[in-house]
């Protein structure tokens, strides 16, 4: 269909909360097929509705390492294990990083573009990936969560409070 315009921090799109899909019609199979167009044009490893100014409840994740991609629809989390230091960017906040704690693990729930409920475990930077592009549905952006926010090749430009931390 088409690439699209990955919208940037500021966009209202990324703080809204995204509706579910209620059936997967020819208009949500068309968001679905402009959002892997744009996803495929990027490096990144997630991309959620959002993040292409559409609140619905679709992300699509490839970590590009000869995993099949996930495409999920209306997908929730079920289960969180375990904790681990998270470095993540995102699409929307080009030349920035920050360090927030993610599970460990997590057990993901949703429907297919068939329709199909499936359910993934992710574990290490799939469960990273999940929860980062889940909270976009959520209208939570990465640096919402961040304890230490930096800009590529420079040293740490905010250091948030402690209580951030777990």
């Amino acid at each position: 269909m088409a690439i699209r315009e990955i919208v940037k921090l500021g966009h209202p799109a990324l703080k809204a909360k995204s509706e579910a899909v209620k059936i997967i019609d020819r208009e949500t199979l068309a968001l679905i097929k402009d959002l892997k167009d744009t996803f495929y044009n990027t490096d990144g490893v997630g991309l959620a509705a959002p993040q292409i100014g559409v609140n619905k409840r679709v992300v699509i994740i490839d970590l590009r390492d000869g995993m099949e991609p996930i495409l999920l629809i209306n997908p929730v989390i079920k289960r969180r294990l375990g904790h681990q230091e998270s470095e993540e960017g995102c699409l929307s906040y080009p030349g920035y990083f920050g360090f927030l704690e993610r599970p460990k693990a997590v057990i993901v729930k949703g429907l297919n573009e068939m329709g199909e409920e499936v359910k993934y475990k992710g574990v290490d930077l799939l469960s990273i990936v999940f929860c980062h592009e889940i909270d976009h549905l959520e209208g939570i952006m990465f640096c919402d969560k961040a304890y230490e926010i930096y800009e590529e090749e420079a040293q740490p430009v905010v250091s948030l409070p402690e209580k951030k931390r777990k």
